[in-house]
C-alpha cells in the first residue's frame, strides 16, 4: 500500500506517489528536526487544553447566568443530552489543534496527517464506513442478547425516553460523535503515531505506544475493556500503516461510538453514565474485538483490491 522511502518532496508539497510511508511522514519536506515531534507534543496538549477552558469558561458562564444548577464535579448540569454535546465538543477540538501543530510545529502540510495523499480521501472513507456500519450494527444486536452479571446487556429495566427527547438527542449525536471520533484518530493514529514514527522505520514501533496510550486515556476499567481498547489501538495503526491514512480508524471508530451513543441516548438516563470501553466485561470486550479484527480483514481485502483509491 505504501512504497519505500525515497528522496523527500520539495518543501511545502507532498509528492503524488507518496514517496513515504504514512509513519515517516513527518519527513515528507526535509524540514524535519528531532526535537519537532516532541515540542509539537508539547505544544499540542497545551493548544487543546487552553481551548477546552475557554469552552468551558464559556459554557459555565452561560449555564450560570440562566440559572442551571451546578453538578457534582462543580460544572454546569445543563442536561443529559447538552451535558453530552458539551463533552464530545472538547474531545472534537483536538481536530484544529493536531492540524495546526502539524502546520506550524512539524512545518509540513497538515494534510500530512490525513494521509500520504495529502488529504482526507473521502471516497475511501466513505467505503470504510460502509463496510463497518453491518458489523457493528450485528455486534450492538448480538451485545443485546449477552448475559452479563445475570442480565442481559442492554435490556436490564430500560424505559424508552420517548421521541420527542430522542430525536434532538440523535441530531446531536449525528454531528458531534464523527468529529469526537475523528478527533481521536487525529491525535492517537495520527500524531502520536507519527511522532514516534519519525524515530524509527518499523511501523511496529510507531504502532504500539499509541495503542497503550489510546487505552489508558480511556481511564483504568477492567482488565479486559483495557485489552480491548489496545487492540483497537493496534489494528487502528496498523490499518493506518497499510492503507496509508486514517479513513479506516476514523470509520469503525465512528460508527462503533455513533451508534453506541445512540443505543444509551434511546433510554432514560442512558446518557449519564460514566462508563467507557475501558469499563467493558469479558464478554463485550470479546465481541468487540471479534468486530475489530473482522472490520480490519475486510478493510484490506478491499485496499487490496482498490489501489487506485489509495
Amino acid at each position: 500500500m505504501t512504497s519505500s522511502t525515497t528522496a523527500p518532496a520539495p518543501a511545502g508539497t507532498v509528492a503524488a506517489n507518496a514517496p513515504l510511508p504514512y509513519h515517516r511522514l513527518v519527513h515528507v519536506t526535509g524540514r524535519h528536526r528531532w526535537w519537532r515531534p516532541l515540542i509539537g507534543t508539547v505544544t499540542l496538549i497545551g493548544m487543546w487544553f487552553l481551548l477546552f477552558m475557554v469552552v468551558d469558561v464559556v459554557a459555565y458562564g452561560v449555564g450560570d447566568a440562566n440559572g442551571y444548577p451546578e453538578d457534582a464535579d462543580g460544572g454546569i448540569d445543563f442536561g443529559p443530552t447538552p451535558n453530552t454535546a458539551l463533552d464530545l465538543t472538547y474531545l472534537a477540538l483536538a481536530i484544529p489543534v493536531v492540524l495546526l501543530t502539524v502546520r506550524w510545529v512539524g512545518r509540513r502540510p497538515a494534510g500530512t496527517i490525513s494521509s500520504v495523499r495529502g488529504r482526507l480521501r473521502k471516497r475511501w472513507l466513505t467505503q470504510c464506513v460502509l463496510l463497518a456500519l453491518p458489523l457493528v450494527a450485528a455486534g450492538i444486536c448480538t451485545m443485546m442478547l449477552i448475559p452479563v452479571d445475570g442480565d442481559t446487556a442492554g435490556t436490564s429495566a430500560n424505559v424508552w425516553i420517548g421521541l420527542d427527547r430522542y430525536l434532538p438527542a440523535l441530531v446531536m449525536l449525528m454531528v458531534l460523535v464523527p468529529l469526537q471520533a475523528a478527533a481521536e484518530e487525529y491525535a492517537f493514529r495520527g500524531w502520536l503515531l507519527q511522532a514516534v514514527g519519525s524515530f524509527f522505520r518499523s511501523p511496529w514501533i510507531a504502532i504500539l505506544p499509541q495503542a497503550v496510550v489510546f487505552a489508558a486515556a480511556h481511564g483504568w476499567g477492567t482488565p479486559e475493556g483495557f485489552t480491548d481498547l489496545v487492540v483497537f489501538g493496534i489494528l487502528g495503526g496498523w490499518l493506518t500503516v497499510r492503507t496509508g491514512g486514517l479513513e479506516a480508524a476514523i470509520a469503525l471508530h465512528a460508527v462503533n461510538n455513533l451508534m453506541s451513543f445512540a443505543l444509551s441516548a434511546a433510554f432514560v438516563g442512558g446518557l449519564d453514565s460514566d462508563a467507557t470501553a475501558a469499563d467493558l466485561p469479558w464478554q463485550l470486550a470479546a465481541l468487540d474485538i471479534a468486530i475489530t479484527v473482522l472490520f480490519t480483514t475486510a478493510v484490506l481485502w478491499l485496499a487490496r483490491r482498490r489501489t487506485h483509491l489509495l
